[in-house]
């Protein structure tokens, strides 16, 4: 209700304000918002992959591309990378023997649980619960979450996001000093929860949704885990992950805590603790998983602008969003279409809109090195296209000077043009520096991310290059509107979250000014037009995680 009141109030600000003067950028602006409202119109289908959808989502990449008279992308002389895949719709039963009690939580109201075992049925029978907290092994932090306690077999429960550690001098902040304070790390993500309970041999993994660490509501869990996901094709079918993967309310959690003699705040408390140890409690969970298995070869969609330099067209840059979301769904009453509009039509209409500004340029001004355009797929299912791409690169890793990244959960700014850019990961890499040289010329300025607690990071096709090495650059929208009142960007942005995003209401709406849009890629074109030309290559800063990586592999292979 807050935030309804509050946008209300900004509302009726908004009309009495100045509007931005008329500018150059309209025309980038319609041809952004085209190219957002074909690809999140009724007949795409929410671009679900494997399915017809998808098929209209490549075709019509590859058309524009093609007609702005860019090269295939992939050295077969195609525009496609197939990313072979297999799509698992999980039907799971889960009882839980707490006590005197037998807790059966709803499927999707209590609880969403998968197996991403290749097989048609997963069984997990009388496996011991343990609260392991966090579930987090840092050694950097001189933390263990586990304590040497053996769990496998068992059925982990953990929490979202990373301990939120106090800072001793102020009890009311983070410590900066420990999982970076506010801003969640990877250790906060679901995949790496997932990750550390495999590797701990657990036989399934629950983790307690609260909105405000997630950094989304439990509705965005159910309506993606509840129905069909992905996995790459895997040789050993995927035996060596938990065998179920799943999620609690934080209601249904409590009640299970309360059932197993155990204060839910309480052990949240502990687990904020490095001297917390792993709780097992007086209950078993049973589940059964049944599994309907399709395989399928879904598409990277790649482009290519040659470099002009002989001597320097074989190293490239990279622009990326995905071209996926989540497709269609039968079961719901009225709009069964999750269109995506924002997340992320709006990034593959922005990486068509910075194509079609370098096929204009003049042969003399063409980059000398090559730039890449790349429409990934299965990024709402866990970065998959992005990870096959990195494992099986068709340009070297190493000859890759950064990977710049567009996707709408944050992405270009529909809200009109904005004084500010925000960037994800702020002080990284040496693009934010490149970045900010950019907007200063326009009289803009870079600012960081300021939802850093919600793990974007981790969250956009841009991790899997940074994982591997290559520095990434991953914009979010401004919220300095101009000619609109304080707040109005945090208003909308805030706006979306709550009812829009990963639900059948992303849509185009008719407040949307891409004016700032154009804006925003106008800055990355102008990030890789330097780039294509520059003697020195982006990097990792110092502390960064990312930097061994890259070192390594720049040391293999001088430039």
């Amino acid at each position: 209700m807050n935030l309804v009141a509050h946008s209300c109030l900004l509302l009726a600000a908004v009309s009495a304000a100045a509007q931005p003067a008329q500018g150059p950028s309209d025309e980038a602006a319609a041809r952004i918002l085209e190219h957002i409202r074909v690809l999140s119109s009724d007949e795409f289908e929410g671009r679900g992959p494997g399915t017809p959808g998808e098929e209209k989502a490549v075709a019509y990449l590859q058309g524009e591309f093609g007609k702005l008279g860019l090269l295939p992308g992939n050295p077969d002389g195609t525009f496609i990378q197939r990313v072979p895949m297999v799509g698992i719709t999980s039907t799971a039963a889960a009882t839980f023997n707490a006590g005197d009690k037998v807790l059966v939580p709803a499927v999707l109201n209590d609880y969403v649980a998968v197996s991403r075992h290749l097989s048609p049925a997963v069984e997990v029978r009388d496996s011991g619960i343990v609260f392991v907290g966090y579930g987090v092994v840092a050694p950097e932090y001189g933390w263990d979450d586990f304590k040497g306690v053996d769990v496998r077999g068992k059925t982990v429960v953990m929490l979202i996001n990373d301990p939120p550690v106090p800072d001793p001098r102020d009890p009311a902040r983070l410590d900066e000093t420990v999982f970076k304070g506010k801003a969640m790390t990877y250790y906060g993500r679901w995949t790496y929860k997932y990750e550390e309970a495999s590797a701990k041999g657990a036989a399934a993994c629950l983790i307690v949704h609260e909105t405000g660490p997630a950094g989304y509501p439990y509705a965005v869990v159910s309506g993606s885990w509840g129905r069909e996901n992905f996995v790459l094709e895997s040789a050993d079918g995927n035996s060596g992950r938990v065998s179920v993967e799943g999620w609690l309310t934080l209601a249904f959690a409590k009640s299970l805590f309360a059932a197993s003699g155990q204060d839910f705040d309480a052990l949240k408390a502990s687990a904020a603790r490095r001297d917390f140890r792993p709780v097992e409690f007086s209950a078993k969970a049973s589940f059964t998983v049944s599994n309907r298995i399709r395989p399928l070869a879904s598409r990277n969609v790649v482009a290519r602008m040659e470099g002009s330099d002989p001597a320097r067209r074989g190293e490239v840059v990279v622009y990326s969003a995905h071209w996926d979301h989540l497709g269609r769904n039968p079961r719901l009453k009225g709009d069964q279409v999750f269109h995506g509009a924002a997340d992320n039509a709006s990034g593959c209409a922005g990486i068509l809109e910075i194509a079609r500004e370098f096929a204009m340029l003049r042969p003399a001004d063409r980059p000398r090195r090559s730039i890449l355009f790349v429409g990934f797929t299965a990024e709402e299912q866990g970065l998959l296209g992005a990870e096959y791409y990195c494992r099986h690169p068709l340009y070297p890793l190493e000859s890759t000077l950064a990977d710049i990244n567009i996707d709408g959960t944050g992405g270009l700014q529909p809200a009109g043009p904005a004084r500010d850019m925000e960037v994800v990961g702020f002080g990284s890499s040496t693009l934010d520096d490149l970045a900010a040289e950019v907007m200063a010329r326009e009289g803009r300025h870079l600012t960081p991310n300021g939802d850093s607690e919600k793990g974007l990071f981790y969250r956009a096709d841009s991790f899997e290059f940074a994982k591997a090495g290559v520095p990434s650059f991953y914009e979010n929208s401004g919220l300095e509107i101009i000619g609109q009142p304080e707040g109005y960007g945090r208003m909308r942005r805030d706006a979306y979250i709550a009812n829009d995003y990963h639900k059948v209401t992303d849509v185009i709406k008719p407040w949307w000014d891409l004016r700032g849009a154009a804006q925003d890629a106008d800055v990355l074109f102008q990030m890789g037009l330097r780039l294509s030309g520059a003697s020195e290559w982006p990097a990792w800063k110092q502390g960064s995680e990312f930097k061994a990586r890259r070192d390594e592999m720049m040391a293999a292979a001088p430039h």
